[in-house]
């Protein structure tokens, strides 16, 4: 049985990446039809998918490697596991923002000097980087989210999938479905979305999801003992809202309540989200550019 909770951290995880990911291709594929090299698309396809299959093999590496590990040292990967997803996301997420408005002319650079001097084969090349990174940085945020997930309902860490780790994948693929959608819409010149704003509230939703991640690897860190200082309990609601089911539970997947944390859990979730999100929706600065040289000529 699906967890809500979980298959909403999941889908919101599959579809923020998975359009970073369509968006990239749609562009470079894009490009190439409008330049006339549209016959070259085949190339892009192939670097695609090595570029799905090496982040699965990554995740399914880093999930499976769980469950070779005894207590405590399988809590100590879990908490390490979170809090390295949350940093992924976090630096992800200001990558994006401070890159999206080259993101464009980037890219469109990189597949004339593809063509120009590696041929066409440089263009799986170009296509593999440039997802492989959106990837990857998915495969270790779901690993976090899985191990959360498993942590959180007491089944599908040690490399096992409960409910809940089951929960996010299924979540995740249906918001890369949704992405693959989104980026042939692109792709097709339809303004399905705002992407500003979809960046924008998928990032704000994000920063709530790896604050979870973040407070959920504290508390893993205190039961095991490698953290002692605020380690007291600062309330507990657990009469009124508990943190095993029904609203405390799918607020545990989302946001990662509990319903008695502990002191230094509660500072850390409090303290990631007001920072980061003071940081990641204050206005941008415009970047100044260097002067642009003049265009070679490209000879055939």
């Amino acid at each position: 049985m699906l967890e809500p909770g979980f298959a909403v951290t999941g889908l919101l995880t599959g579809l923020r990446e998975g359009v970073e990911a369509a968006l990239i291709v749609a562009i470079i594929l894009s490009y190439l039809v409008r330049t006339g090299n549209g016959r070259h698309a085949g190339r892009i396809a192939l670097g695609v998918l090595a570029a799905v299959l090496g982040s699965a093999v990554v995740g399914t590496a880093i999930w499976l490697s769980v469950g070779g590990l005894s207590s405590p040292y399988e809590q100590v990967f879990e908490g390490l596991a979170m809090l390295l997803a949350a940093a992924v996301v976090t630096w992800m997420l200001f990558w994006m923002r401070r890159q999206a408005a080259s993101v464009r002319g980037d890219l469109q650079f990189r597949v004339d000097r593809a063509l120009s001097e590696g041929g066409a084969w440089a263009l799986a090349a170009l296509a593999f980087t440039a997802v492989v990174r959106e990837g990857i940085e998915t495969s270790i945020f779901l690993v976090g989210l899985t191990t959360s997930a498993g942590t959180s309902v007491g089944a599908g860490s040690g490399g096992e999938f409960g409910a809940g780790a089951g929960s996010v994948l299924v979540g995740a693929l249906v918001g890369l479905l949704i992405a693959i959608g989104l980026g042939y819409g692109f792709y097709r010149g339809a303004r399905l979305i705002d992407l500003r704003r979809f960046f924008r509230w998928t990032g704000v939703a994000l920063v709530f999801i790896a604050a979870g991640l973040l407070s959920r690897a504290v508390h893993e860190f205190v039961e095991i003992g490698v953290i002692g200082l605020g380690n007291g309990v600062a309330f507990d609601v657990s009469a009124l809202l508990p943190h095993e089911t029904g609203i405390g539970q799918f607020l545990r997947a989302i946001l990662g309540y509990t319903s008695q944390p502990e002191w230094v859990t509660l500072l850390s979730w409090t303290g990631y989200v007001a920072g980061v999100l003071w940081l990641y929706l204050r206005p941008m600065r415009p970047r100044s550019s260097p002067p642009a040289e003049a265009p070679q000529p490209v000879s055939d």
